[in-house]
């Protein structure tokens, strides 16, 4: 199967933060395969924009740096590397002050007609002011757009806050919110696997499904961020974006069609019927944990410099959904820092056959799962029950039906990044796979009072085994339901 590449309107992309982690590991190189692939139109310009003391020929030279760093050999020829080089300009301005943003005007000078993305891969303080410096200079057209990056404020005021402020200067339209894990190709086959088949949607309910399970386990600790992610903890930096996108995506009622509004308007519907969570019910359907000391590494206390951090690196939450699709199926969510490995997925466990017909000694039935890997090796896994080959009489066991993009799919065929994807939809101008400010608003407002509860003793974190999966709470937060998490990497 050959990979369809589907051509994008000329356009000029702006990077503020441009000589940052995230630009030289993720941007400049999904742009650069996005280029390889014939998908960047003649004349498309990527502008770099820091405050850092450098000139165009020394940003190429950054550009070249990052795509060898972060792109395999193989797969950045020396004459591709040197034609994606030439389209790279620089402009070194100051958000916090009228510096240079006059040549950056002059970069893009006449080319009003074109699409005109900024991108502020910039802490949040500085989203405000170069969205003023943006509007002072003249830059903003019709075909402008606006990237931003999490953390989208770190509760319901400050985000509330950060939404005025971007709709002081920008439409709602010309937003792009962008969550990363809605770029990978298995989240959006998630919504192909549910609205392009009638297999599945029919059984996609409380009456055929018994739980869902979502979990983003890392198997790195914090490390040298640790100061920083101290300041944030698992709750702001995954719960209240991946993984609620995710539980959206999995739970939402088939939108009318498949444009931006329409999606978001049911992920909105799915964040408004999720069951509070407050005061008492914190201790029961929420666990918090810290990692320990391990041989591999120090504890999550040590690299985050207080001894008395009561942040949370690992959460696992028990949450309902009072509506009549999923009224009585609980969404069990998970992630952490430091676990056995790390694996993203979406299990969802269907409920036993209601009758077996087979003798005891054939063995236990179990319940069908399909199992929606995101990361590392992104497919779908559908586990049955058959019988076990062989003679001796009838038994049963359990078997996947296992599809791998990487292997089915093609071999040749490189699973494009999730960032690659994400910029173009950008300049297509297609804001599906981005967040709308009412679902970021939505999402804070179920999660305060939970964090609200924790700071006053709730959940207090726990610490597990470095390489583990977790808090021992974690695993008894479902076998209280009788249920049991699907082993981490499994």
């Amino acid at each position: 199967m050959v990979a369809k590449t589907v051509p994008v309107d000329p356009f000029d992309l702006v990077v503020f933060g441009g000589t940052g982690d995230l630009a030289a590991r993720k941007l400049l190189p999904g742009l650069f395969h996005r280029f390889q692939s014939g998908q960047l139109p003649e004349g498309a310009k990527i502008i770099g924009a820091a405050r850092g003391e450098m000139d165009t020929k020394g940003f190429q030279a950054h550009t070249r740096k990052a795509i060898e760093t972060f792109v395999a050999k193989a797969d950045r020829p020396k004459a591709d590397v040197d034609a994606f080089v030439a389209i790279v300009d620089y402009a070194r301005v100051d958000a916090m002050s009228n510096a240079g943003w006059s040549d950056l005007a002059k970069l893009l000078k006449g080319r009003e007609d074109r699409v005109r993305a900024f991108y502020l891969s910039v802490a949040p303080r500085f989203f405000g002011p170069i969205c003023d410096q943006i509007g002072a200079a003249g830059l903003v057209t019709p075909l402008t757009r606006l990237v931003v990056e999490k953390p989208l404020g770190r509760d319901l005021e400050s985000a509330r806050a950060l939404n005025k402020q971007l709709s002081d200067a920008f439409d709602e339209s010309q937003l792009y919110r962008i969550d990363h894990y809605l770029g990978k190709e298995t989240v959006q086959n998630l919504m192909a696997l549910r609205f392009a088949n009638a297999l599945f949607e029919p059984l996609w309910n409380s009456h055929h499904i018994d739980h869902v399970q979502i979990t983003a386990a890392e198997s790195v600790p914090v490390g040298t961020r640790g100061g920083y992610y101290d300041q944030n903890g698992a709750m702001r930096d995954m719960v209240q974006n991946h993984l609620m996108q995710l539980l959206c995506l999995t739970a939402m009622e088939p939108p009318a069609k498949f444009d931006s509004d329409a999606v978001r308007d049911e992920k909105l519907k799915v964040l408004k019927a999720l069951t509070p969570i407050t005061g008492t019910d914190v201790d029961r359907d929420v666990v918090r944990g810290q990692y320990a000391e391990g041989p591999d590494g120090p504890s999550y206390l040590t690299e985050a410099g207080d001894p008395t951090s009561k942040t949370e690196c690992f959460v696992a939450m028990k949450i309902g959904i009072d509506n009549w699709r999923w009224a009585g199926t609980p969404f069990y969510i998970r992630t952490g820092k430091r676990l056995r490995t790390r694996v993203s997925e979406i299990v969802i466990r269907f409920k036993d056959a209601p009758h077996s017909i087979f003798d005891a000694q054939v063995g236990g039935l179990k319940g069908n799962e399909l199992v929606i890997r995101l990361q590392p090796d992104e497919g779908i896994q559908l586990r049955l029950n058959i019988k076990d080959p062989g003679p001796g009489g009838m038994r049963i066991a359990s078997a996947p039906l296992d599809m791998s993009f990487a292997e089915d799919l093609g071999r040749d065929i490189r699973m494009p990044d999730a960032y690659e994807r994400l910029l173009m939809d950008v300049v297509r101008g297609d804001q599906t796979l981005f967040m709308r400010g009412d679902e970021v608003e939505a999402a804070w407002a179920w999660i305060d009072p939970i964090m609200e509860a924790c700071d006053h003793g709730a959940a207090a974190p726990q610490t597990y085994a470095a390489g583990s999966d977790g808090p021992s709470d974690s695993l008894m937060l479902m076998h209280r339901d009788g249920r049991r998490w699907r082993e981490i990497g499994a």
